[in-house]
């Protein structure tokens, strides 16, 4: 089976760091020169408006999924023609998941670690196989990435789940690593 669609969790702030931004349009700009779909939380500020806009402007279609409460909140972004308004956080990431064939994680704060974990979980109880990487530009990953080892080496995480999330710190070989072809 063949990625088709790539689902961007990430900050709908922009961040401290003029990077993260440059990182993020970056990653729009390269999905859609794969020929991927973008899905994405639909809005149009911080991390999710430059992924989206480096998406668009390389003539890409995305698909944004937001909650009601949160149109204006976070400007559903205006560009984009498949926006998906739905009732909940929950209802926005269960649709997120069920749309897009691999996860890619970028800078963002509580919802973004959320939307990373739950795709981890539902990876690792067997209600998806879909792949889920984290770009740790800059090491923003690597305290997360750092409990995760503990986590596994006390024994509550099992090697073969710690797998379950792929991380990285160039944005190409990680994209060539989630959109690779499924074995099985």
């Amino acid at each position: 089976m063949s990625t088709r669609s790539i689902c961007v969790f990430c900050g709908s702030k922009p961040g401290v760091d003029p990077a993260y931004v440059m990182v993020a349009r970056r990653t729009g700009r390269l999905i859609a020169e794969r020929g991927l779909t973008l899905v994405y939380g639909g809005g149009s500020r911080g991390m999710m408006g430059a992924v989206a806009d480096g998406f668009l402007d390389a003539g890409g279609q995305a698909i944004g999924i937001i909650p009601d409460f949160l149109v204006g909140k976070e400007v559903a972004h205006p560009r984009v023609q498949d926006m998906r308004v739905v009732k909940s956080m929950l209802d926005r990431k269960t649709m997120m998941l069920t749309l897009a064939d691999a996860f890619l994680t970028l800078p963002g704060g509580y919802g973004t670690l959320d939307e990373l974990f739950e795709v981890i979980t539902w990876n690792q109880i067997g209600t998806i196989r879909k792949p889920c990487g984290v770009l740790n530009i800059n090491g923003f990953y690597t305290p997360t990435i750092d409990q995760i080892d503990l986590m596994t080496r006390e024994g509550y995480i099992l090697e073969k789940n710690r797998l379950l999330m792929i991380a990285d710190d160039d944005l190409d070989r990680l994209l060539d690593r989630l959109v690779a072809p499924k074995q099985g």
